[in-house]
């Protein structure tokens, strides 16, 4: 782990204890988690402490975890006969508390250059909710308005909560795990009603496998540049 993520771990850990705790990230990424009681407490002193001065939110987005531990197949390597697709639907969920939702925030601080994530889980599975960091970095808006429209996460205190992405009626969330990948309706235009109209989905629903890409030995590194041999 660098020394400047060590020390930047240090000055968070003085400034706020035990209410925050470091999950895991990668080496040059700093990640901690706040309970939802304490999130816009975490996030003004995030903000306003002289040595931590994380003035931005750059990014907010919702994350859906509910096949957390049961992936359809790695998609970080693969074998000569194909991606993993060793599923076990029954398996349990590998996450503590059975959580499912969470709101995944990414800061930076300006002054010193330096970035942070900070993750809060919702409340609830049914209705997710979290406060509204709004008040605290405006640029929240409409990242919160985004997350609330595709996984259906509820911000308390936002000042003007709606959909952003979907269209005008559209029910569901589409980024949520359970949500079906075809959708519920299609939606056309009519010539002769002339107006949008939505039927039932017309596509079969289908798993689609990725393209195993196998070693070649034509691109071997220790083959690159050697003289042309000839044909005879």
């Amino acid at each position: 782990m660098p020394a400047y993520i060590e020390e930047l771990a240090a000055r968070v850990e003085a400034a706020l204890g035990s209410r925050v705790k470091r999950y895991a990230s990668r080496d040059q990424e700093f990640a901690i988690e706040v309970e939802v009681a304490d999130l816009l407490e975490v996030a003004r002193i995030l903000r306003d402490e002289p040595q931590l001065r994380f003035e931005m939110l750059m990014d907010l987005a919702g994350v859906d975890y509910l096949d957390y531990g049961r992936v359809e197949w790695r998609t970080a390597a693969a074998t000569a006969s194909g991606f993993s697709r060793g599923v076990n639907r029954a398996a349990p969920h590998t996450l503590a508390d059975n959580r499912r939702f969470a709101v995944v925030s990414q800061l930076l601080s300006v002054t010193y250059n330096q970035r942070l994530r900070l993750r809060v889980w919702c409340e609830d599975l049914e209705d997710p909710v979290v406060d509204s960091l709004t008040g605290i970095w405006a640029s929240a808006d409409w990242f919160e308005r985004e997350a609330f429209d595709l996984f259906g996460i509820l911000f308390r205190g936002h000042p003007d909560l709606r959909r952003i992405l979907t269209d005008y009626g559209f029910i569901g969330n589409p980024f949520r795990k359970d949500f079906p990948l075809i959708g519920n309706v299609e939606v056309r235009y009519d010539p002769q009603l002339k107006r949008v109209i939505y039927e039932p989905v017309s596509i079969e629903p289908r798993v689609l496998v990725p393209r195993v890409i196998r070693h070649d030995n034509r691109y071997d590194p220790a083959l690159h540049d050697l003289p042309r041999q000839d044909d005879t």
